[in-house]
């Protein structure tokens, strides 16, 4: 701020300033207050009035870094997370006696001096000099001020901070034209406040109220006066006087305090002797900080959370920008996190997969048509201890988000591939021949006009023998019959299938390209649970996609003000028509209720899904939903090591694991709860004719002898096999299969599905 002139003459600052650049420059040399002499200091001759009045006239104030609030969207807690434990307070919310403590024993003479103590310094050097070392400084609040808020400036960088702590006469001669000029804009009161709010109390709390409820669990305003003589001698050796690690050093430090206080008369001798002899009283709040404390499981909401703001522009245009806010803190941020999904999800989580099993599930709910993320769970809690199988990776979301390469969908592709078709214009009775095995068929046509060549004459299967068409579309996805869904991929080509995967969000999890091959059909590429819960909440929505979302709203704290901060929006569009999401709604609907799937039924409440079990059984997935929520759970080994067989999860032995068997009880627990009180609205469903059956009814009517052998309609939504059995995994890939597109060049995913 400029210096206040009157008349064109020097302000009284400037002259003090003046004054005080040759005073401190002479008697800091002569005295030796623990600094060096001038010359190593990069302050050389020029370190006069002139050098003086050279340094910049304003003290840069950061606004002091505090914690942060994250808040279910009901408002609850979920977390708190801060690089620097503070809250900041007024100055009337801090106990009289813990201000009158830390002027006492830090600056006695605070409200009789200006920014710097005469008096102080001579007492300081007197001392020091009959010591023949350096047993007291001569520094006031307001000098400890502008040393804290240039620490505070350098945030975590360790040179920045040597810089701003360096004890040479360059930095001390900086420091006290900065408290010259606090000393002007400020004043006493308001100069305590800040020191009070600005300084490190030990056990990572900053500021008296974090230290108040580190130390006792009480606000500022509360304490006593041997609680604010404690907290006022830890202030100059934080570590030296740290009352939980060393009660006697930290009693004796508090004496001292009380010795001062009484000496200055803010306390009587008697007072003095009571609070000398009383225990130190301490009641002791551990630190919470970050992702690792946050409730009902949301550990890693939290964490994805913090990577939405690191990695969303809209916070700051850089990355390096976005991470100083964060750590500035300050934030209250509301999240899209319903508390009764949360702990549903987490509750089914427990309920069927233990945190000491072999494998993992993790579990993802989205709100159709908004793009809410509303939970997000997972078997492996959140945290840094290996051997008790905690983790920070989150299974359920990308890679750049803080999870990893994602996990083959199998079957639960699908769908997408259905939708796909039916939009290219492709009627839902479509049939193909559907063998139970063939050769890829050769060529596909892919984008940019390439093709997809089978070279070398790969060939599928499906996985039951029995499973021989023809089939129409409803049987075939009842059924997931692999050979109907890669004749229907090669009828409407690839590019349709990868660009209908795009509409509806649907990308790999490590951020590369979809591939180019007819196996996408079988679910390949591998993907997230929340990916997959969105873009399944597309068809609940009847066909509208909306981007996830985490954040409602931000407020920051700066300064003692309040401001809103712009928070990403859900921007939704039109993926499919309203037609083609009902035909896929009116396929799906049958898994819940007659197929594979109807372990993850939900009664009476209308649901649609899709189980999926990949090759070698390293992943087992269902993915459904309702009008009002959608969800994916996955279950497998993150390393992609323990294939699902003979194999223990939530104490129940399993042969084989299948996606209706595990994932699917764990999505009906999880959605029953979540779901609890919400209404029960109906899906708008197609009538799709039973081409099948339409078969057999005329041929009963030709031959007239009423012979069906149980080749009608499942009625249930399968990975294979017949009704009310687990089928095997839906599809095995011949190792040969991936050998290229167009010109054999190689765009596949390489090997066998699973690998």
């Amino acid at each position: 701020m400029p210096n206040k002139r009157s008349g064109g003459g020097l302000s009284s600052t400037q002259a003090a300033a003046k004054f005080l650049g040759v005073s401190v420059l002479a008697g800091a040399v002569m005295a030796g207050i623990a600094l060096p002499a001038v010359g190593a200091l990069g302050l050389s001759a020029k370190g006069s009035v002139e050098g003086f009045d050279e340094l910049p006239a304003n003290l840069k104030r950061p606004p002091l870094s505090q914690r942060t609030t994250i808040l279910d969207s009901d408002g609850g807690q979920i977390a708190t997370v801060y690089s620097r434990d503070r809250t900041v307070v007024e100055l009337k919310d801090i106990a009289p006696s813990m201000q009158k403590a830390i002027v006492a024993i830090e600056d006695s003479r605070f409200y009789q001096h200006g920014a710097v103590d005469l008096k102080g310094i001579l007492r300081a050097l007197n001392k020091n000099a009959q010591s023949g070392g350096v047993e007291e400084g001569a520094s006031t609040l307001t000098q400890q001020l502008v040393k804290n808020v240039e620490v505070e400036e350098a945030g975590d960088d360790p040179t920045k901070v040597a810089q701003a702590t360096q004890q040479t006469l360059g930095r001390k001669i900086r420091e006290l034209k900065y408290a010259i000029q606090l000393e002007e804009e400020l004043g006493k009161k308001q100069i305590l406040e800040n020191y009070l709010n600005i300084t490190f109390f030990g056990q990572q709390a900053y500021g008296v109220e974090a230290a108040a409820r580190r130390y006792f669990s009480k606000s500022a305003k509360d304490l006593d006066l041997e609680e604010s003589a404690l907290l006022a001698g830890i202030v100059q050796s934080p570590t030296r006087y740290d009352p939980i690690n060393d009660e006697a050093e930290a009693k004796k430090r508090r004496n001292v305090v009380l010795q001062r206080m009484a000496e200055v008369g803010d306390i009587t001798r008697a007072q003095a002797d009571k609070a000398q002899k009383a225990p130190l009283g301490l009641d002791v709040s551990k630190p919470k900080n970050g992702c690792i404390t946050a409730v009902k499981g949301a550990g890693f909401f939290c964490d994805y959370v913090r990577q939405v703001f690191l990695n969303t522009p809209v916070f700051g245009k850089t990355k390096e920008a976005r991470a100083k806010i964060w750590n500035q803190g300050g934030l209250t941020i509301r999240t899209t996190m319903d508390p009764q999904a949360q702990k549903s999800v987490q509750n089914s989580i427990k309920e069927h997969v233990n945190q000491s099993d072999s494998v993992a599930t993790a579990a993802s709910i989205v709100q159709p048509g908004t793009g809410k993320i509303l939970a997000m769970g997972q078997s492996r809690p959140y945290g840094i201890d290996v051997k008790d199988n905690e983790t920070t990776l989150n299974l359920s979301v990308d890679k750049d988000m803080g999870g990893g390469a994602g996990y083959q969908p199998g079957s639960t592709f699908k769908p997408i591939v259905a939708a796909a078709a039916i939009e290219g214009g492709t009627p839902a009775t479509k049939r193909f021949s559907s063998p139970y095995e063939m050769a890829y068929p050769s060529p596909i046509s892919a984008c940019g006009g390439k093709n997809w060549v089978n070279t070398d004459g790969a060939k599928l299967t499906n996985e039951n023998r029995a499973e021989v068409g023809p089939y129409g579309m409803k049987e075939a996805t009842a059924k997931s019959v692999n050979t109907y869904y890669v004749q229907l991929i090669s009828d409407i080509g690839i590019c349709p299938v990868t660009k209908m995967a795009k509409e509806m969000g649907v990308n790999r999890a490590d951020g590369g390209k979809m591939g180019q091959n007819p196996s996408i059909a079988l679910g390949t590429q591998e993907m997230s649970p929340l990916t997959m819960a969105n873009a399944y909440a597309t068809f609940a929505s009847r066909g509208m996609y909306c981007t996830p979302v985490a954040i409602e709203s931000i407020k920051q704290r700066v300064g003692g003000k309040t401001k809103s901060l712009q928070v990403p929006k859900s921007t939704c569009h039109r993926a499919m028509s309203e037609t083609t999401a009902d035909t896929i709604n009116t396929l799906l609907k049958g898994v819940v209720e007659d197929g594979t799937g109807t372990q993850a039924g939900l009664g009476s409440r209308p649901s649609a899904g899709k189980t999926g079990t990949t090759d070698y059984r390293y992943a087992a997935w269902f993915v459904g939903y309702t009008p009002n929520m959608a969800g994916a759970v996955w279950v497998g080994d993150p390393a992609h090591k323990r294939r699902m067989v003979d194999i223990t999860i939530g104490g129940v032995y399993r042969s084989k694991v299948y996606g209706g068997e595990v994932p699917g009880p764990i999505w009906r627990d999880m959605m029953s709860g979540a779901l609890q009180g919400w209404e029960a609205p109906n899906f708008n469903l197609i009538n799709i004719p039973d081409e099948r059956k339409r078969d057999r009814d005329r041929n009963r009517d030709d031959n007239n002898n009423g012979n069906d052998k149980g080749n009608g309609d499942s009625g249930g939504l399968v990975d294979g096999g017949t009704g009310g059995d687990f089928p095997t995994p839906s599809f095995s890939i011949p190792e040969n299969l991936f050998q290229g597109q167009g010109n054999g060049g190689g765009n596949g995913n390489g090997g066998g599905f699973g690998r």
